[in-house]
């Protein structure tokens, strides 16, 4: 997309004098789930401000998007990530289908902390145009046997029931006794991350990323993995009252 050595000014990257990375022919999509031609004008409608993409693609306000496919999370010796970004790289986060998929959803429910100003595309079609564009600029499974197969994220969606789930924030802060040997209830962030005042929807979604494999750290898989629906939804009713 971006093809210029330097960052570019926006207003030529909203003038369009800059030609678009080749798209794959129709022959190459096989095993794509979208459409990168639509994938294209999601980038640059989204994408292109912050992220540059194409042969001479280069780190901007945020990192380039070129092969990000199996690349791991923070990887980039020559960018500076956030804090959280980072953290979940060295937690082994890696960029797969199933992972971009749920990061561009929601951001902040994949990465605590990350500096990504994006709301997250709801849009599930939206995603995967989005994501086969990605993997247009990606090693293309077909071609090269090793590269991670372009498929359907293995876990389902989170149900409207489980979203729309009351908390009980006393049983939340019952809940919680565990999650506080770590996690400070202040808010400090010393090396962990800081889970006071989140959303709870972001809480859910967190926890259940942890619960599906999503998020890579292996405690928190398993102190995920102990809890059902209505407890997950009770801390995050708890923690959000501590950031009020």
């Amino acid at each position: 997309m971006i093809q210029a050595p330097r960052v570019l000014a926006l207003a030529t990257l909203l003038a369009g004098a800059f030609a678009a990375p080749a798209l794959p022919q129709a022959a190459d999509r096989a095993e794509a789930l979208g459409d990168p031609a639509r994938g294209l004008a999601l980038y640059r409608r989204d994408c292109a401000f912050c992220h540059q993409i194409g042969e001479e693609a280069q780190n901007a306000v945020g990192p380039h998007l070129n092969r990000i496919f199996d690349r791991g999370a923070g990887a980039l010796e020559d960018f500076r990530y956030s804090a959280g970004l980072a953290r979940m790289g060295d937690d082994g986060l890696t960029w797969t289908y199933e992972t971009l998929d749920a990061y561009l959803a929601n951001p902040r429910a994949l990465v605590s902390g990350t500096r990504m100003s994006y709301r997250g595309l709801r849009d599930e079609q939206g995603r995967h145009d989005l994501i086969a564009f990605l993997r247009a600029n990606s090693d293309q499974p077909q071609n090269i046997p090793e590269s991670a197969p372009t498929a359907l994220p293995r876990q389902p969606d989170l149900s409207a029931e489980v979203l729309a789930l009351e908390g009980d924030e006393e049983y939340g802060e019952y809940l919680a006794a565990e999650c506080t040997t770590c996690h400070q209830r202040s808010g400090a962030d010393a090396g962990i991350p800081a889970i006071v005042g989140w959303p709870p929807q972001d809480f859910v979604v967190a926890m259940h990323a942890y619960k599906q494999g999503l998020r890579p750290h292996p405690v928190m898989q398993m102190m995920a993995g102990r809890l059902d629906d209505e407890q997950i939804a009770a801390l995050a009713a708890y923690f959000a009252t501590l950031g009020e």
